[in-house]
């Protein structure tokens, strides 16, 4: 199975993070561009295959959502 198959890239719509962040979209562009914005994603196994958690760090506030491979939010806070 192709490396892309097992890791797809997961595209979340930046204006949702930048606001759960307190930022507007373009500073949240900004601070990822610079690495400001600290990133983890979490692949789901066994009853959560085909799940993502990604969650984004910036100061004191982190926003997490819950997503499917092609990106869609399924949960989020």
């Amino acid at each position: 199975m192709p490396e892309s198959a097992k890791h797809p890239m997961i595209e979340v719509d930046a204006h949702l993070v930048a606001r759960a962040l307190g930022l507007t979209s373009a500073e949240f562009q900004t601070l990822m561009r610079a690495g400001r914005v600290r990133t983890l994603s979490e692949r789901g196994v066994g009853t959560d295959a085909g799940l993502y958690r990604l969650s984004f760090y910036h100061g004191k506030r982190r926003f997490r959502c819950v997503t499917d491979a092609s990106g869609k939010v399924l949960q989020s806070g």
